[in-house]
This record gives structure tokens, C-alpha cells and sequence, in this order.
């Protein structure tokens, strides 16, 4: 098949690209490069530096003519969103309508769309999260993903385009942006390589579900034959808080430091975890790798990589959208 990824120069895009490209798929890639990096870009596949609300997107499908629309793109930033809704919903919204306009155009037969479990889901009622949970995000962020997914009903609806929803819990592994202000697996592992100081906000104690990237390029595997149009929770159905990402990372890469807390950020949210049993019944999909696993091969890349650990500005980090 003929797939175009959204976002294939960042941190998931590109690794989700990689896997497409070893099952033997012709992929095409447009990134903007916004925080996506052109070194992250498989050679075995056609990249296109654009912005996915540029009119020049509907040009590309027409070139590529893609089977499938895998689509990444987006801005991530939580706080940002928070900050500038308008922007946020710019590229988030009108950026994947621009790309849904152009595949009912071209006759793209399917979207998998990289969306969000604990931004949807906002303060849980109850532990893990299903698919059913009530969703109450507590950020534009969260809810421009809300948002794209009732529009894949609506494309699915009207005009027969089917769809695979993936609502990622809290993805980490290589290629992850150590310099920003989310990830936090990637920030600590980058300060903990290099003796900086590496905080904990509040008291540790909140808790996410962490996915290893390669995880959720399995995903995005098996929904390319999905027969059916879906929504499904990516994630492990594990809780851990932070103190103990901070230990267990420090113990991997042998450092002394000592935890160091820091005022809590506001609004930040108390504990995220999914309930992922409905992917592993449909979709056969479930993780693979342990925790201790995945951050081992998380630090191996930023030993091993050839990004200068602790300089930010020698690395282009913009948006994936």
C-alpha cells in the first residue's frame, strides 16, 4: 500500500514510518520540520516540507494518489494549546480538515489518526480509562483531538472513508524531544546523561501509563487492515508515577543525582492510565515491552545517537504539525 504519514520527521511519525517502510508499504512523509527533524526521515520515503494547512497538501495527494492517510501532524504542547487556543485549533482543526478535504478528493480509503487518552479522557472517573470513559479534556489540546475524531465519524458518514482512532497514552522511547517541556522519560534520561539537574514537579506521586514507541508502531500496523472504522486506547494498563521514573532512570544510567522537587505545574493532571483490553480482543494488538526494557533502549539512543546531548540549540525543535 501507498501511505502518507503526517508528521514522519517526529518523534512517533517517524518512528511509525520506519515501520511501515519494513512491512514493504511505500510511504510518503510531509512534516513541516516545526519540531520534526529531517535526520528522523526514512531515505526509502518522499518527503514534503509543508505545512499540512497549506494548499499545496492537495497537490501532494494528487501526486502520491496515497491509499492511506496515517496522520501525526499536529501541536503537541499542551501548555501552549493552554496558552494560544486559536493556534492550537488552527493546526489541529483546520490543518486535519484541510487533509480530510483532500482525501475525499483523491479517494484515500482510510485514516489512522494518532490521538490522545489521557488529554481526552481529563481527570478519570474511574481506573483504567476504557474507550467509554466520559470525555472531559482539560485542554485545547485534548480537545482539538475530541474534535478530529466526531469529524472522522462525520468523513465516514458522508462519504464512506473509513477510520482507526489510536488514543495514545504517554509515548517514550528513541527519538523523543529531550528538550522540551513534555516527555518526560526523554528529559530525564538527556539530564540524567549529562549531570544537569533534573526536577520532579510536586511530589512525584502522579502517575501516567507509559507506552514504548514501538508499541504504538504495532499498533499502527495491525490497523492498516482493520477491516472495520474504530477507536481504540494504546497503552499498558499500568500505572507508575514519576518518583519512580526518575529512580528507575537513574539506576539505569548509573547517576548519583538526587531527586529534586520543584512547585507542581498548574493543572496538571493527578493520574492517567488505560484500559486497553478492547485493542487486545479487535485489534489484537497488546505491549510488548516492559518499562525496564523500553527506558534501556530509550538511554541506549541518547548515548549512542549523534544528537549533542545537552544542546538544545544545536538540534531544530520545532512543531510536528
Amino acid at each position: 500500500m501507498k501511505i502518507l504519514v503526517t508528521g514522519g520527521a517526529g518523534f512517533i511519525g517517524s518512528n511509525v514510518a520506519d515501520g511501515f517502510i519494513r512491512k514493504g508499504h511505500k510511504v510518503v512523509i510531509i512534516d513541516n520540520l516545526s519540531t520534526g527533524l529531517k535526520s528522523n526521515v526514512n531515505r526509502k520515503a518522499r518527503f514534503y516540507e509543508v505545512d499540512i494547512r497549506s494548499a499545496v497538501i492537495d497537490k501532494i495527494f494528487e501526486k502520491t494518489k496515497p491509499d492511506i492517510l496515517c496522520h501525526h501532524a499536529a501541536q503537541i504542547d499542551v501548555r501552549k494549546s493552554t496558552d494560544d487556543p486559536i493556534f492550537d485549533a488552527d493546526v489541529n482543526v483546520i490543518g486535519s480538515l484541510n487533509l480530510l478535504n483532500a482525501c475525499v478528493r483523491h479517494k484515500v480509503k482510510k485514516v489512522i489518526f494518532a490521538s490522545t487518552g489521557g488529554a481526552i479522557y481529563g481527570e478519570q472517573d474511574y481506573f483504567p480509562a476504557d474507550e467509554n470513559h466520559p470525555a472531559n479534556p482539560l485542554s485545547p489540546y485534548g480537545v482539538t483531538k475530541l474534535t478530529i475524531e466526531k469529524y472522522l465519524h462525520f468523513y465516514r458518514e458522508t462519504y464512506g472513508i473509513d477510520f482507526v482512532s489510536l488514543r495514545y497514552a504517554n509515548v517514550y522511547g528513541p527519538r523523543q524531544n529531550p528538550y522540551g517541556e513534555a516527555g518526560v522519560v526523554a528529559i530525564f534520561a538527556e539530564r540524567l546523561l549529562t549531570d544537569k539537574k533534573a526536577v520532579i514537579n510536586g511530589d512525584g506521586t502522579q502517575t501516567r501509563d507509559f507506552i514504548f514507541v514501538d508499541d504504538v508502531v504495532e499498533s499502527n500496523l495491525l490497523a492498516l487492515n482493520y477491516p472495520k472504522s474504530d477507536i481504540f486506547n494504546i497503552g499498558t494498563g499500568i500505572e507508575t508515577d514519576i518518583n519512580s521514573i526518575f529512580r528507575l532512570l537513574r539506576r539505569i544510567t548509573s547517576s548519583k543525582q538526587r531527586e529534586t522537587h520543584v512547585p507542581p505545574k498548574p493543572g496538571e493532571q493527578q493520574r492517567s492510565v488505560l484500559d486497553c483490553s478492547k485493542a487486545e480482543r479487535l485489534l489484537k494488538w497488546k505491549p510488548k515491552n516492559s518499562l525496564q526494557k523500553g527506558m534501556a533502549q530509550t538511554v541506549d539512543f541518547f548515548q549512542d545517537s549523534g544528537v549533542p546531548l545537552g544542546s538544545p540549540e544545536s538540534i531544530d525543535h520545532r512543531s510536528e504539525a
